[in-house]
């Protein structure tokens, strides 16, 4: 457990990013230019593909212009045949020849569509697959400070949501925004060419959509802003109740907290009320005033239909038509401004990870050679902080010769983790040295360094897999020998083999099909056959029964002979026979000796043995 401040949020979710819904808040990007530009970048790899794109979209949208064109001929041929003006069989030729034209548009829109959706899908999945390939590039450089500053949800979101925001975005928001433009000009035009007079008369209703729109969107994005603030509050309650369930049984709690689930559930339900009440009232609104734009086209095209050059009821039918269809790419032009908002918000949130501080780039592997090392191990004035605020560590020095066995005890927040977190470069000190055998570990490339330390952490860490695979994790070319070897050093051998398909079993996610201290003896069996020069031991056996304790720590002994190995424990009991045992208190080395002389000291250690055997009060 890190031994440090830590000044986290809640890992809340905070509900929904995007502002698709009319009404509903866009999450609006802080550097517009500057992200849209970098965005393009990625998106310019494909321009051959997006010419492709932006043609086919115009193709569809044509087609959607004309097809009530074509419609208003079939009407207006069958109302001339009724009325005489033209024969039978005239007018049965126009519309079997405008049908025919219908249907072959409409396949063809259908094919065109297809290749859209085609098209648009590879271009979307490439370039997520870019991007999240570039966030896993740069998460694999940063350094463990940042992953101890942040929530791990916030960074799956990262990965998962935004993503998926941003590629989602790129394929729609492309063909609607060209679609929708397309139609509005080409309805306009449509309309005009029909009946200049009936196109004004409809255009008038369009500055009371506007408005309409504008009043209740402003109005309701207060109530959605609510609303998800709610949603995330609740969302939060949620999750600490899932984690903590067992806290929350134990001490008889569920009571309270379903009532104050209830409390966040209820307001919720009255923001929501609100919000869904505001942005529902667009649709009606939109209708009452479509239907009277409509009732004024049929009246002044039914007086129109009567005078000289009259129109016909096939162009009244299709004006209606492409009336009733000009209101819509006019609103998806609005949502499509919300849905890109998001996105390239979205898309800052990306870019913030890529562009975060990566450890200091060093040299590559292959161009250092860190000659076999014996494992002594120097901390010379070391000073160091988490933050500016707080000093933890003040001129700490330590000399440890190679094979030695050290424990390192202390109250929490003493240093002791972070001891170890310095010498294997998970942070780099403020000022002084780290040394082995004589070389500063900051001129040792990380990579180099931390192949002769094995580590055996307080939260056991297993990947789904076989258990094969999880011991032979630090060493991918050890046999089958050498991995049972380990295994039996570790007293788990026994273990795996009463289970049905023996090494080979599959681990689930977080291996919840075994035990946390079967768990914690396989972590160990890992770091035995992975056989470093130094060992680290951060509460190795805290989470194993005493039988299994003592099994452990026979293996242990016996594996540490010959290697430089610190022992980080709060349970006195496993260090008893280290050959020195160091005493921290505020980053500092308070005392030092073995088990023996530090009780006689009777001083902090002598006080934590007796807190933990004899009951009594530090």
């Amino acid at each position: 457990m890190k031994e440090k401040e830590n000044n986290k949020q809640s890992n809340q979710s905070k509900g929904p990013r995007r502002g698709m819904a009319m009404g509903m808040p866009a999450e609006k990007p802080k550097d517009l230019k500057g992200t849209s530009k970098r965005l393009l970048n990625y998106i310019g790899n494909y321009k051959w593909h997006l010419l492709f794109i932006i043609i086919l979209t115009i193709l569809v949208s044509a087609v959607a212009v004309v097809g009530p064109n074509l419609i208003r001929y079939i009407i207006n041929g069958l109302q001339q045949m009724i009325t005489g003006e033209i024969t039978k069989e005239e007018g049965m030729r126009t519309v079997s020849t405008f049908f025919i034209a219908i249907v072959s548009l409409y396949a063809i829109r259908f094919i065109i569509e297809v290749l859209l959706m085609l098209i648009g899908n590879k271009v979307s999945i490439n370039i997520g697959l870019k991007m999240r390939s570039d966030l896993r590039d740069k998460l694999e450089k940063l350094p463990i400070k940042y992953y101890d500053e942040r929530q791990t949800g916030d960074i799956l979101s990262v990965f998962s949501n935004d993503v998926d925001v941003v590629i989602n975005s790129i394929q729609q928001s492309l063909i609607n925004i060209i679609s929708s433009t397309f139609m509005v000009v080409g309805i306009l035009v449509m309309m005009f060419i029909i009946s200049w007079k009936l196109t004004l008369i409809a255009l008038v209703a369009l500055p009371l959509f506007v408005l309409a729109t504008a009043t209740i969107a402003k109005k309701s994005q207060k109530k959605f802003k609510a609303q998800q603030k709610e949603l995330g509050v609740l969302n939060g309650h949620i999750e600490e109740n899932f984690t903590a369930s067992k806290i929350v049984k134990l001490f008889n709690k569920e009571v309270e907290s379903f009532q104050h689930f209830d409390d966040i559930n209820v307001n919720l339900a009255k923001e929501m009320k609100g919000a869904q009440f505001l942005s529902g009232l667009i649709r009606p609104i939109m209708e009452f005033i479509s239907n009277i734009g409509y009732a004024l086209v049929v009246i002044v095209g039914g007086y129109l239909a009567g005078l000289p050059s009259p129109l016909l009821i096939g162009d009244i039918t299709a004006f209606v038509q492409y009336q009733r269809s000009f209101v819509n790419p006019i609103l998806n032009i609005a949502n499509i401004v919300n849905q890109l908002q998001s996105a390239i918000a979205g898309a800052e949130r990306i870019f913030r990870v890529i562009d975060e501080t990566e450890e200091i780039n060093e040299v590559l592997e292959t161009e250092y050679d860190l000659k076999e090392i014996t494992g002594e191990v120097e901390f010379k004035e070391v000073d160091f902080s988490y933050s500016e605020e707080t000093e933890l560590i003040k001129a700490l020095n330590l000399h440890v010769k190679p094979g030695k066995q050290i424990a390192i005890v202390g109250h929490t927040g003493a240093g002791k983790t972070t001891l170890v977190n310095l010498l294997m470069r998970f942070y780099d000190i403020n000022s002084g040295a780290i040394t082995i055998d004589g070389q500063k570990t900051t001129e040792i490339p990380r990579v180099v360094l931390r192949k002769h330390f094995g580590m055996v952490l307080q939260d056991t860490w297993l990947f789904s897999g076989t258990i094969k695979e999880n011991v032979a994790y630090g060493k991918k070319d050890a046999s089958d020998e050498e991995i049972i070897e380990a295994c039996k050093k570790a007293h788990v051998h026994h273990f795996i083999e009463t289970l049905p398909e023996g090494y080979n079993t599959l681990l689930k996610e977080d291996a919840d099909n075994i035990s946390q201290g079967q768990k914690q003896l396989l972590t160990i069996a890992r770091a035995i056959l992975f056989d470093p020069k130094i060992l680290i031991l951060d509460e190795a056996t805290s989470s194993v029964d005493t039988r299994t304790e003592s099994y452990i720590q026979n293996a242990m002994l016996k594996m540490m002979e010959g290697k430089t190995s610190f022992v980080i424990a709060h349970r006195l009991s496993t260090i008893k026979n280290a050959n020195t045992i160091l005493v921290m208190e505020q980053g500092k080395i308070v005392e030092q000796g073995n088990h023996h002389e530090l009780l006689e000291k009777q001083g902090v250690y002598a006080d934590l043995y007796n807190s933990q055997f004899l009951n009594k009060p530090i």
